[in-house]
């Protein structure tokens, strides 16, 4: 990839229509997300041919631009091109000229739930493996039961997780254009050490109101419904009260007139809400497991990698969440994980061990060892697998078959990081030690069994670029100028 991120992100803005089609951008860990203004005025063809992106996803009004481990260098240049105080304004303009459609409403609730989580996916994996450690400590025995260290590893590790709702706040008020700190101090009502005891004698009974209304006991650590919803919802109110408030008023009576209205409306309505809405979508995903059983692990590992082309793997970011919440572990998706991104590995190996392009050699490499190592798999999704087509279509057979073996296996994931070898103690489970035998298993099969699936398809290799009137590369590649066919 083109270390110059600068001329890159020229080129890609350029690409998309420049800066003036551009309403928002934000960056998950490996792609740029550019909400537009006109999606038929991107290039794609030019796009997809920047030397550093490694592939284009398209969503109704959302380009996805992926750029791989340094899309956060990326990112900084693109921001840079963008004229300051832009962004907000034709933000504004845009969704003023969009008919509200079923379709519309589904795309922007799950570009709501996508936009607020990507950021925040690098601190729960942090601390999920913090908690990970803490665990490892304690069953070695290096330190006591009860030691004070290891209740400071898990405070470090839980954080990320009991302050969820304020991380998620925080977030979604970047997304939907509302203040900040208003948003992080409603949610931080929600985990208020005084309001966690109300609500933990209200579970148990006591009644529990606010000017005459009932309160439903509800626990807002470990959620991110409640905070996505009432940050939306603050959007607007912010809006409303600036609009009925005088000017010589608004530095003390519109922040308090926010709080108060938002502030009891999340507790007494919302944050409910939300939590069924959240456990109802748990429950859902989790009865089909409970019916399918294996099966279900393993159509999942298979279509992991298309989910992951749509962007729709972050919907059950907030499931994963309250499922190792409620129960300690998890033991559906993050079980499927473990064929689909070693299975990408794999097939990114075999298509090294034969290109005959030196380029897509090291490609091939690299996105191996990020998939295998950390777990990483879109630089070998849309780096080879989705560039040569039938490496993803050995990736898809091998998720299914390791899926399948990993679900009869039992594997269930104890904190929620991507799967690869460094995080593969995340499926160790205490009680059952032949549990890490099996997650071993899953991940050699994983990258054997897609390697020599992708030996068996072949694919179409991409011929080194010479001068045309280089005779070698006429006789080299003379079975087609694009494409060599590898068996």
């Amino acid at each position: 990839m083109s270390q110059n991120f600068t001329e890159v992100s020229k080129s890609i803005v350029d690409a998309i229509g420049g800066a003036d089609n551009v309403t928002a951008v934000t960056h998950c860990m490996t792609r740029l997300r550019f909400v537009l203004n006109d999606d038929s005025a991107v290039d794609s063809a030019r796009l997809k041919s920047i030397k550093g992106v490694m592939g284009v996803v398209h969503n109704d009004n959302q380009c996805q631009v992926i750029i791989g481990n340094n899309v956060a260098k990326a990112y900084a240049e693109v921001v840079k091109l963008l004229p300051a105080g832009a962004v907000t304004e034709r933000v504004t303009a845009a969704q003023g000229k969009n008919k509200i459609t079923l379709k519309r409403i589904g795309a922007g609730i799950l570009d709501a739930l996508i936009g607020t989580m990507s950021p925040l996916i690098p601190a729960i994996i942090g601390g999920s493996m913090v908690k990970l450690l803490a665990m490892i400590l304690d069953m070695t025995g290096i330190f006591e039961k009860g030691a004070s260290t290891l209740i400071i590893l898990n405070v470090i590790g839980d954080g990320a997780f009991f302050f969820l709702p304020v991380m998620v706040a925080a977030s979604a008020a970047v997304k939907f254009k509302t203040n900040m700190s208003l948003a992080i101090a409603i949610a931080g009502v929600l985990v208020h050490p005084n309001f966690i005891d109300l609500m933990a004698k209200a579970a148990q009974g006591q009644q529990v109101s606010f000017i005459g209304v009932d309160i439903t006991a509800v626990k807002y650590t470990y959620t991110v419904i409640p905070a996505l919803c009432m940050t939306w919802l603050l959007s607007y109110i912010e809006t409303w009260v600036d609009r009925i408030t005088p000017a010589v008023t608004k530095n003390f009576l519109k922040p308090m007139l926010i709080v108060l209205i938002a502030a009891p409306i999340a507790i007494m309505f919302i944050g409910p809400l939300g939590i069924w809405i959240g456990s109802g979508i748990s429950a859902l995903v989790y009865t089909v497991h409970s019916y399918l059983g294996w099966l279900s692990v393993a159509i999942m590992g298979a279509i992991w990698p298309l989910l992951v082309m749509t962007g729709m793997h972050r919907v059950f970011t907030p499931t994963i969440i309250q499922t190792i919440a409620e129960t300690g572990k998890e033991g559906m998706v993050m079980p499927s994980e473990i064929g689909a991104n070693l299975s990408l590995g794999g097939s990114s190996l075999a298509v090294a061990w034969r290109t005959k392009n030196p380029e897509l050699r090291q490609t091939a490499l690299a996105a191996a060892a990020s998939a295998i190592v950390a777990g990483i798999s879109e630089p070998a999704l849309y780096g080879v697998a989705l560039r040569l087509k039938r490496p993803l279509i050995a990736c898809l057979i091998s998720g299914f078959i390791c899926g399948a073996i990993a679900g009869i296996g039992g594997l269930a994931s104890h904190s929620m990081a991507s799967p690869g070898l460094f995080t593969s103690v995340q499926f160790f489970d205490p009680t059952n030690p032949m549990s890490i035998v099996w997650v071993f298993a899953v991940m050699i099969l994983a990258v054997v069994l897609s390697f020599i699936t992708t030996l068996l398809l072949g694919f179409e290799d991409i011929p080194v670029e010479q001068p045309a009137s280089d005779s070698v590369a006429a006789t080299t590649y003379n079975a087609s100028p694009d494409v060599v066919k590898v068996n």
